[in-house]
């Protein structure tokens, strides 16, 4: 092996032709060689020996890139052994056309990252590229340590999740210290001055006691207010609806800002692996998704501020104008509702008291060290539930799926209900309900109910993860929205005949255009929505080009 310079991360290529090895390896280190050691093996064996080598020595390794048809060891041993040994990488399998079959095999099987057919020529288009991309994947989630955000406090803190999930969301390279397991978590604790949990500590070395969201983005240096109060295009929400229209809109010359309540990704955000999205044969996680949508939208110069929560909507004057929570306001020529929803309360007894001490809304993807080894419940039968059981399934000792329906596959997509039945730890209870919640200061059972058989029982859990519907997120708007019966934001033919009355003469809405001229809604919180991503992105992006029309006739 190579004794280059440990500090920098390791590229693993494998091959036993040494004239395939040759040129994988000449490839790489003229792209790569100057940030990244790229190392290479003769064959199977002696690259899980070479892995094995870099864990003891705690060498990074990001990329793994092997053939798949070695005798004694195939490449996808390989790329087993690297997850196995290195959570993080990302592996590459090189193939025949004729393999192509057992790279999708082993994306299903292994969460392979990418296959690249042989040969690559050129690599500029067929290798760089894919390397590229997962190298970027991989620097997003492994930062160097004096990189780390620290945050000590208790597990069953509604407060601590709450940081916790922030920094997930945000891909904020952190690390947790339970501060009543954790000897380094009390060290820091005691040194920082006691002042209250959580404990945050930036990089620069900040310490925050009990920070709240908006502390906590400041401190990080993310951006919460506009440089300006006139835009041509504002958007409410960064879910994939309101991303995809803030890149469409500001690549197209309009000023463009987009303001988030929370965290950029909406609900999309917190799917640990999304599968049914084109241009991914992978998967990828909703995360991973809103970085790179984010990335792409500040390439553009959109404003991108968040947390920054909308908290009215003046249609009292030519423009329509935002009021937000912070008390600064906005002005644009056009404004895309993409605001989301939000997921029902469960609203039995105890749920409201244990919230963010093991009940939870949506995945909280952050509390995946805190369920591994332990019982857990999921709650709904959607497309979040599945990925979110089959994500825990990885961790937890058992997951239980309840769902109203009598089937999981009535809401379910049929891949995620295929993955669901081949997880041995994974029990699915169709026609069940949750009753009541269990626990004193977090967490300990759930109890439900059983439809067709009127039996009661209570399951020992350690955390509950709720995906039971959302209501919109439009109890701040005007009433002259017109909405339905659930809040959802009517558009375009829903407004039933109702016209815009505009300086050139009456006209019909546009197809995404609301009940008040210049407003359009789009993604999950318009009514008669198609709630999927590529619906969302694909709303999102046709909207502008209706802003476009408004603006400019």
């Amino acid at each position: 092996m190579n004794a280059a310079a440990p500090q920098r991360p390791v590229i693993l290529a494998v091959d036993d032709d040494p004239a395939v090895l040759s040129a994988v390896r000449g490839d790489l280190r003229s792209r790569y060689g100057r940030h990244y050691r790229v190392l290479t093996a003769a064959g199977g064996a002696e690259a899980v020996g070479t892995l094995r080598q870099l864990k003891v020595r705690g060498d990074a390794t990001a990329v793994v890139v092997s053939d798949q048809r070695m005798p004694g060891v195939a490449g996808t041993e390989v790329l087993t052994a690297a997850r196995q040994l290195f959570p993080g990488v990302r592996t590459v399998l090189l193939t025949a056309y004729a393999d192509t079959e057992v790279a999708i095999g082993a994306i299903n099987d292994l969460h392979l990252d990418y296959y690249i057919l042989k040969p690559w020529d050129p690599p500029e288009e067929r290798l760089f590229p894919v390397i590229d991309d997962l190298l970027e994947d991989w620097h997003a989630n492994n930062q160097p340590s004096y990189a780390l955000t620290r945050v000590v406090g208790s597990r069953w803190s509604a407060r601590t999740h709450e940081v916790r999930d922030y920094l997930q969301r945000n891909q904020v390279p952190m690390q947790w210290f339970d501060v009543d397991s954790s000897p380094e978590g009390r060290q820091l604790f005691e040194a920082a001055g006691q002042d209250g949990l959580p404990l945050v500590i930036t990089p620069d070395g900040t310490a925050l006691h009990a920070p709240d969201v908006a502390a906590l983005a400041s401190a990080l240096g993310h951006k919460t207010h506009a440089d300006g109060e006139v835009f041509d295009l504002a958007i409410i929400g960064a879910g994939p609806a309101g991303l995809a229209a803030a890149v469409y809109g500001a690549s197209e010359g309009l000023r463009t800002v987009c303001l988030e309540a929370m965290v950029p990704g909406g609900q999309a955000g917190q799917s640990s692996r999304i599968e049914n999205y084109l241009g991914f044969p992978t998967g990828i996680s909703g995360a991973d998704l809103a970085r790179r949508a984010v990335t792409q939208a500040r390439r553009f110069q959109v404003q991108l501020l968040a947390p920054s929560p909308a908290a009215g909507l003046d249609l009292s004057g030519p423009y329509p104008r935002l009021e937000l929570a912070d008390g600064a306001a906005i002005s644009a020529g056009a404004v895309i509702l993409a605001c989301g929803v939000a997921y029902n309360s469960l609203g039995v007894p105890g749920s409201t008291e244990l919230e963010g001490r093991g009940v939870f809304y949506g995945a909280s993807l952050g509390e995946r060290d805190t369920v591994r080894d332990e019982d857990i419940v999921i709650v709904g039968g959607a497309n979040s539930a599945g990925q979110a059981a089959v994500y825990f399934s990885e961790y937890a000792r058992s997951v239980t799926i309840l769902c109203r329906a009598s089937e999981l596959g009535a809401k379910m997509s049929a891949y995620l209900v295929e993955q669901i039945a081949g997880r041995a730890n994974v029990t699915v209870r169709c026609g069940t309900s949750v009753l009541s919640v269990e626990g004193s200061e977090r967490l300990e059972g759930v109890v439900i109910h059983d439809a067709a058989t009127g039996v009661s029982e209570r399951l020992p859990a350690s955390a509950l993860f709720v995906f039971i519907g959302a209501l919109p997120r439009t109890d701040w708007l005007p009433p002259q929205i017109a909405r339905d019966g659930r809040g959802f934001i009517l558009t375009g033919p829903a407004l039933g005949g109702r016209r815009h009355r505009t300086a050139d003469g009456d006209r019909d809405p546009f197809l995404y255009e609301t009940s008040a001229a210049r407003v359009f809604a789009v993604g999950d919180v318009r009514a008669s929505s198609v709630k999927r991503v590529a619906s969302a992105v694909g709303e999102g992006s046709v909207a502008v080009q209706f802003v476009h029309q408004v603006l400019h006739g």
